[in-house]
């Protein structure tokens, strides 16, 4: 029969935002797991295995295993020859540090928490996914990596192949590899080699990416914002309508007015027609992509237009080789 073993140490003392995940605030952490947990006193690290839990505030990791790297708190003062937390007055040594103890007893906070197999990281509204993750409590960073990372809030679905980092401190995530956004409420879907996304703070406005009036004033942007602030994409942008693939070297997009601006080698395909330019400015509501040409430069819009050859009025979903086959579902996640 399997015990439950439950430990609690302090986390590292910094201050916690209320959305997000976010390991990083003051307060015990909670850690069980169904195979024991091993305590390496020299090395000060807490092992979890099996069905292994870390609970601190809203946020829950759960992994194959855990491991939760401590200090003495307070500074190196705490700590007993070979690192080893000194135990509390009055605690019989050989256990482990617990929540409440006198600091100047030897209480430790936890500086990085380890996950391995299966990460499942949890709050209210956020959810992620990996192989394995690392929370560094002093920098406030999550790294996750491994097969099938991915980052859901309740506006956007981030995956990526290589790495997916989230700083809970700054607000901002990235995903790095085939990286794609989603945007679950309008379905829009955002690719490239390197996303950024940066989240609103609670009651924050949005700085979105906005179109421009006939009279080139800067159009008044719609009542109310996401969470995802903006969105900024680097090496092999591609930003799909329903109608068109537009493709670019950088970019950014803007939840907030579904507006898209993208930069160097810019193509956009409809079916076999391309034209290329320097900047496109993406529409993602209306599906309208307009190619901006750098007149004061000698640059020129360049395209290539095929006649259609289907029934008159019948549209062409692109594809990233423009042989009309229809265009994925934001769903499917990755670019082929």
């Amino acid at each position: 029969m399997t015990r439950l073993f439950a430990l609690l140490l302090v986390a590292a003392p910094m201050a916690a935002l209320a959305q997000g995940i976010d390991l990083s605030g003051g307060g015990p952490v909670d850690v069980t797991a169904t195979d024991g947990i091993e305590w390496r006193q020299t090395e000060q690290v807490i092992v979890a295995r099996r069905d292994a839990r870390a609970v601190r505030g809203a946020v829950t990791v759960d992994a194959d295993r855990l491991m939760a790297r401590y200090r003495p708190a307070g500074g190196a003062g705490n700590s007993q020859a070979g690192g080893a937390a000194a135990p509390a007055p009055g605690r019989p040594s050989g256990q482990p540090p617990v929540l409440g103890e006198n600091p100047a007893g030897g209480s430790s906070e936890i500086w990085r928490l380890e996950a391995e197999g299966h990460v499942l990281i949890r709050t209210a509204t956020d959810t992620a996914r990996g192989d394995r993750a690392v929370y560094d409590m002093d920098q406030s960073v999550l790294v996750l990596t491994g097969r099938e990372l991915s980052l859901t809030t309740p506006t956007q679905v981030l995956t990526s192949r290589d790495s997916l980092e989230y700083w809970s401190q700054r607000r901002m995530a990235v995903a790095r590899g085939n990286a794609v956004a989603v945007d679950r409420q309008e379905g829009r879907q955002v690719g490239a080699d390197t996303l950024v996304t940066y989240l609103l703070a609670e009651d924050a406005p949005a700085a979105p990416v906005r179109p421009t009036t006939a009279n080139g004033r800067a159009a008044a942007p719609p009542p109310g914002s996401g969470k995802v602030d903006r969105v900024e994409a680097f090496g092999n942008v591609e930003i799909r309508t329903p109608t068109e693939v537009v493709r670019g070297d950088r970019g950014v997009y803007s939840p907030a007015t579904g507006m898209a601006r993208l930069l160097g080698n810019v193509r956009i395909t409809r079916g076999d027609n391309q034209i290329n330019g320097r900047e496109a400015i993406v529409n993602l509501r209306t599906g309208v992509a307009r190619l901006v040409s750098a007149a004061d430069r000698g640059e020129r819009v360049r395209g290539l237009i095929v006649p259609q050859q289907d029934k008159p009025g019948t549209p062409q979903a692109p594809t990233p080789q423009g042989a009309g086959a229809p265009a994925p579902t934001p769903q499917q996640g990755r670019r082929p």
